[in-house]
């Protein structure tokens, strides 16, 4: 399942990140720590998503969050 269909407050580990060759967002998310292997907690969803990783908070567009998926 993608971040997109997290639920509220539940914590997940990255699966992989599917940028779909797109090595600008890959490293854009790579250097958040989103990566496979790390945990993801989407703490707020309105238009964007507000996610918790290393103790730090991110907002990510719906577009991005369905390139990150996590179990």
């Amino acid at each position: 399942m993608t971040l997109n269909e997290a639920v509220l407050g539940k914590e997940y580990i990255i699966k992989s990140v599917n940028t779909e060759g797109d090595e600008e967002i890959e490293s854009f998310l790579f250097s958040l720590g989103c990566y496979s292997g790390e945990t993801i907690t989407v703490v707020d969803k309105k238009t964007n998503l507000v996610v918790s990783i290393k103790d730090a908070r991110y907002n990510i567009d719906p577009d991005l969050a369905g390139a990150i998926e996590i179990e």
